[in-house]
Formats: C-alpha cells, structure tokens, sequence
C-alpha cells in the first residue's frame, strides 16, 4: 500500500501519545523511537528532528480532555508535518508559461536528474499536459551521450504529435540546447523543453557539463527529477544538484510504488523548492499536481 510504513509509524506514535498524560522524560524517550522509525521511512535525519521538535512544542504540557487526546495527538503531527512544505513557495508552471506567452517568448524548461529516475517519460508528461492546455511546444535532446537517449525522446514526441531538435550523440548538449531556443523563437514557440544526460551527481564533469547547458540557456525554469523509491539517495541527488543548478522544482516519480514516502518530505526540506507534479504511472495522463494537504491526509486516512 502506498506510504504504507510512514502511515503505520504515525498511526503508532498517535495511539502511543493518546493513552495517558506523559512525563517530559517519558515523551522524549517516545519522540527519540519516533526519528528512529522516520529514519526508516526514508525520511532524512535532519527532517525527522524537525519533525519531533515540532511535535514536542505542540503536546508538551498541554492538558487536552481524554476523549480528545487522540485528535489532538494528530492534528499537532499533522501540522508538525504541513509545517516543512509551507516554508517552500507554491508554482503553477500552467499559469508561469502563460505569462511569458504573453510577451510573444518562449518559456524554456530544462529536465534534470540522473539516470533510471524516468526523466525523459517526464518530460513527455510535461508536454502532454502542455499541450491539453493549448501550448505549442519542441523537445530538444539534450542528453547526446546515453546509447538509445534520442531515440526514446523521438519516440515519446511522435506519439505526442511534437517535433524534436537534435544532433549527433557527442555532440555539445549546450549547443542543441541553443538551436532549440532559435528555432522556438523564429517559429514562435510556446515552450522548449529540453532534455539532460542523466549523471552521476558526484561526476564533477558531468554536473561541470549541465552548469554550461544552465548558463548558456539560461532557462525559465529547471525541474530536478527524482525518484521516490531512491529513497535518502534521492535526497543527497537532490542535495548536489541543488548545488550546481539551483533549480526551481521538483518532480518525483514511481510515487504509486513507494510504500515508506519519506521522499517528499525530506527533499522539500532540504532544497526549500516546491515538489510541482508526482508521478503515479507509465501513461502520460499519470501526472498529478502534488498536494502537501493531500498527502498529509492519507498518511492519517486510517486511523
């Protein structure tokens, strides 16, 4: 079941907390157990503390009437929770490129991430959902090293009815980059969506070779890629291509299989960027708009 294990950690901790009044001692003892079981959610550690402090500020010394223990116990955990993505700004990408349409640009977005996180079906849902809203659009590819790359790009955008920019593999992803851009603004595109070499995080000239595509390019906005079952990989992903790029948003993918769902929580927290879309399938409609109220909501829709 979807964010099975993060649900059962919440839903101990509510029934633990609700039974009786606790000491100061007997709380921290509980809360400490509490980053233990986050930890294992894949919920990274400096995010499960803020968690627990939360926590703590909320029921600590609080004289709540028995019969309403348990929702208090909750609704704190909730908040505790929604506290680490209200910190982040909200984007509507819809309403982003619309803006920039009516100044006769295109708006450029470049996909990052490395390899095996769906980057490339993510970009075809971008331009999916793109062009149900009435904007044209061109994929660009951007990844001129991985055997096959072009290919699954050419494939998506025949089956979207989109054309694609592109040169021979090894050629500069910058310079493909650019020719998409020249070619959107003479034909008056919408929007360029470009696609990246998936790279090793800790390749330094790899990240070296994305900061060029970055500053030739200069995107509207850059979207890091990430899959949900990597779990606190995904963070550190994140972490270092923050770093490098200081990209806009996130989208995470593979989120209908992840059973812990500490993903979410953990690269909102450590990025400060907003998680836009998740990926919940292979068809290019299994693209939702994330809510933080939402996911907040399932993790306590059982108990």
């Amino acid at each position: 079941m979807l964010f099975e294990k993060l649900r059962s950690t919440f839903s101990s901790l509510v029934s633990t907390l609700s039974t009786r009044e606790l000491s100061e001692k007997e709380l921290e003892s509980i809360l400490n157990n509490m980053i233990l079981s986050l930890l294992e959610c894949d919920v990274a550690y400096e995010v499960a503390e803020e968690i627990v402090r939360n926590l703590k500020g909320r029921v600590l010394g609080k004289k709540v009437p028995s019969s309403e223990m348990k929702r208090f116990v909750q609704e704190s955990l909730k908040q505790s929770i929604l506290e680490v993505f209200n910190e982040v700004p909200k984007v509507n990408i819809i309403e982003r490129v619309e803006y920039k349409r009516n100044k006769g640009e295109p708006f450029v977005i470049l996909f990052l991430g490395i390899n095996g996180t769906g980057k490339t079906t993510t970009l075809a849902k971008i331009a999916n959902l793109l062009k149900k809203n009435g904007f044209s659009l061109i994929a660009v590819c951007g990844d001129t090293h991985r055997a096959g790359a072009i290919e699954q790009l050419k494939h998506h955008a025949s089956k979207l009815g989109i054309k694609v920019i592109e040169q021979k593999y090894g050629a500069d992803p910058a310079a493909v980059a650019r020719d998409g851009i020249t070619y959107a603004k003479a034909h008056k595109i919408d929007v360029v969506l470009i696609d990246s070499a998936g790279r090793i995080q800790t390749d330094r000239n790899l990240m070296e070779e994305i900061l060029k595509v970055v500053r030739v390019v200069n995107p509207d906005f850059k979207i890091f890629v990430g899959d949900s079952l990597a779990g606190n990989d995904a963070v550190s992903q994140s972490k270092e291509f923050l770093k490098y790029t200081n990209f806009d948003g996130v989208i995470l993918t593979k989120t209908d299989a992840d059973t812990k769902g500490g993903s979410a929580i953990s690269i909102t927290y450590v990025t400060k960027k907003p998680i836009i879309f998740i990926g919940n399938g292979q068809g290019y409609d299994d693209l939702e708009e994330f809510s933080p109220e939402k996911l907040v909501q399932s993790l306590f829709s059982l108990h």
